[in-house]
């Protein structure tokens, strides 16, 4: 793990990414301007979601790559649900060994070409599909054969924090998952020491209007209460005291009846 920062570099370097999704966000409405006219000024959620693409296809896999994500990835197996994957970031880390499909669902369409190049590039075109819709939408992954009790896995990596309703989510998930099905998440929510909730409080207004999540929603209840796990006391809990953005990781366990 790499060493971490003190309070004050803690609390700047949400501003660095925040001005970046800023500058994304002017970007593409220029772009969008010049394209549609000021047509484009009446759809503020293709440009919300047009800057979200650009943004998530940094070096986040990078950054990934020196935490526990990797090994929480290969975990997934059998038929397993993506929740929000994104530009594909977590495609090269499944145990294709141990998939047999995947289904990434994600409701903003920009990220569909970048998915398609990972699919080529690392073999899994024939085992992975997108849909395009939110978890909540049942009537569509119905159509996907997607149903209660009908997934071996859910991979949720950073996604919690930028949902709707992170509540009805988790119940949605607990729902699909098969009896003993597990839930592999990677999440960052409210921290335990109270100066840094205070700085998550104040950075967050420009936080989720730019980057799109939330820096103020306790994770580990939503997690939690969504039902009934056989392992709960397994969640890890890195002491990150300084962290804008500490975490929350594990594989839960759906309890059997």
């Amino acid at each position: 793990m790499p060493p971490q920062p003190g309070r004050l570099a803690s609390i700047l370097r949400p501003w660095g990414l925040i001005w970046l999704s800023i500058c994304l966000h002017w970007e593409v409405l220029v772009q969008a301007v010049r394209r549609d006219g000021l047509a484009a000024l009446g759809r503020p959620q293709q440009i919300r979601d047009a800057a979200a693409a650009k943004l998530l296809t940094g070096g986040f896999i990078a950054y990934e790559d020196i935490t526990i994500v990797p090994s929480l990835v290969q975990a997934a197996r059998g038929i397993v649900l993506e929740l929000g994957p994104g530009p594909g970031n977590q495609i090269h880390r499944y145990d294709t060994s141990l998939v047999k499909r995947v289904y990434g669902v994600e409701p903003n369409p920009y990220f569909k070409d970048d998915i398609d190049a990972k699919l080529d590039k690392h073999g899994l075109r024939d085992r992975y599909k997108l849909i395009i819709c939110g978890v909540e939408d049942s009537d569509v992954l119905r159509q996907e054969g997607i149903t209660e009790g009908s997934l071996d896995a859910v991979l949720c990596i950073q996604v919690l924090c930028a949902v709707k309703d992170p509540k009805n989510v988790m119940k949605e998930v607990w729902r699909l998952l098969k009896p003993g099905g597990k839930f592999i998440f990677w999440e960052h929510g409210w921290s335990r020491n109270r100066l840094t909730t205070v700085a998550q409080a104040c950075s967050n207004p420009a936080w989720s209007t730019f980057v799109g999540c939330h820096l103020t929603r306790n994770v580990l209840a939503d997690v939690l209460n969504s039902g009934e796990w056989e392992n709960p006391h397994e969640i890890e809990e890195p002491d990150e005291p300084f962290s804008l953005l500490p975490r929350i990781q594990g594989v839960l366990v759906k309890k059997k009846a």
